[in-house]
């Protein structure tokens, strides 16, 4: 029982893969109210710099287009009266526009779902189940999105009764102020109006983005059995390992690359030590340590003497003997010369037929000279 569970509910956090597999199909985290009241704050905030100039340039341009001129009689060009009508107004037009298309774009970007993904225009059939429709509609995510509605409507609602209740005396007052005047102060209201509304917008964004991200969370999660297979498959992956080899490569020297491939066996822990060993008769007067490391290092010599040819032996006790007593470059401690010539000797067996992996020895490691992981004498 406790193992169904175990692997049935989805307790975990989704994976890197996981997250990047579902933005591929354009599952990816996104907030239309954080999207709006960045839009709405840009543009009003545009709107409230470059007012003045284009209410200067409509007036223009209603000026100008009212107009008459002898050329507009005699040789009149519809074409070339609309693009002179409008030149004005291009500029302020455009930057407004502008100010709320990088608004439009940073939404996402703050949200890290920036980029194109063709996944996302791909057909959805499941859409145009009807059954998926209502189930979404009347279902949870529906009634979330029905909640969110109404509290917009009655926070923005709310926002504008007090927002006209508080200037109430200041509005029946425009039809007595010059048109110029009351242009000006409605352009200020309004642009006031929309910056608390805008306001009003972000508070709820700030609560619709953490909304949204644990939703995600909870949609994308993952039992632990889908964790140790995705593990599993990304081991297994032949572009991982080549990368994990070609790093591991990468963290051994030139010249320690060379002994390790003419090392005459490589002793590890089997993971987080390992030592390369080289003895030639009448060249080396007892067997010397060539080359020796941990964690990653180790990793890497265990590949290269792969790659290399080189026999890899599991022996942990006499691995992490020769790596706490012995240096690269020196003989290994004469209190294990009878343990590594004793390795030495079913390799070399080995190398000759004359052994198989059956016949490998069983090694004693003297007492003094038992670490554990963390160099402390056992």
């Amino acid at each position: 029982m406790a193992g169904g569970s175990e692997g049935g509910e989805k307790t975990e956090k989704p994976t890197a893969k996981k997250l990047q597999d579902a933005a591929k199909k354009g599952d990816i985290l996104q907030s239309r109210e954080l999207g709006t009241a960045l839009v709405v704050m840009a543009g009003i905030g545009c709107m409230a710099v470059i007012g003045p100039s284009l209410i200067e340039a409509l007036s223009a341009m209603l000026v100008e287009g009212l107009r008459f001129k002898r050329e507009d009689i005699v040789d009149f060009s519809p074409a070339r009266r609309g693009a002179e009508l409008l030149t004005g107004i291009v500029l302020p037009v455009a930057g407004v526009m502008l100010a709320t298309f990088l608004a439009a774009v940073a939404a996402p970007a703050l949200l890290g779902s920036l980029g194109f993904r063709p996944g996302a225009f791909a057909p959805k059939p499941e859409k145009l189940n009807p059954a998926a429709g209502l189930k979404r509609i009347f279902g949870m995510q529906g009634l979330i999105e029905l909640m969110k509605s109404i509290a917009k409507v009655l926070l923005l609602g709310s926002i504008g009764v007090w927002i006209i209740w508080d200037r109430l005396a200041e509005i029946s007052g425009l039809g007595k102020a010059g048109v110029s005047n009351a242009i000006a102060d409605v352009g200020d209201i309004f642009i006031f109006t929309c910056l608390v509304m805008a306001g009003g917008l972000f508070l709820i964004a700030g609560i619709d983005v953490p909304a949204q991200i644990m939703q995600r969370a909870k949609r994308l999660g993952m039992t632990k059995q889908e964790v140790k297979d995705e593990h599993k498959e990304s081991e297994g992956s032949p572009e991982l390992k080549g990368h994990i080899r070609r790093r591991q490569f990468e963290v051994l020297s030139g010249s320690t690359r060379k002994a390790v491939q003419d090392a005459s066996v490589i002793l590890t822990n089997p993971t987080h030590f390992a030592v390369a060993l080289r003895y030639k008769p009448g060249v080396d007067a007892a067997p010397v340590v060539v080359a020796r490391g941990n964690d990653a290092i180790a990793g890497a010599i265990r590949e290269l003497g792969d790659a290399s040819g080189v026999p890899v032996l599991q022996y942990p006790e006499l691995a992490r003997a020769i790596y706490f007593t012995s240096r690269a470059g020196q003989i290994v401690n004469e209190g294990l010369y009878m343990a590594v010539a004793t390795v030495l000797a079913f390799v070399f067996r080995v190398e000759n037929r004359m052994a198989s992996e059956m016949d490998r020895p069983f090694i004693t490691v003297p007492e003094d000279l038992r670490f554990d992981a963390d160099g402390r004498k056992v």
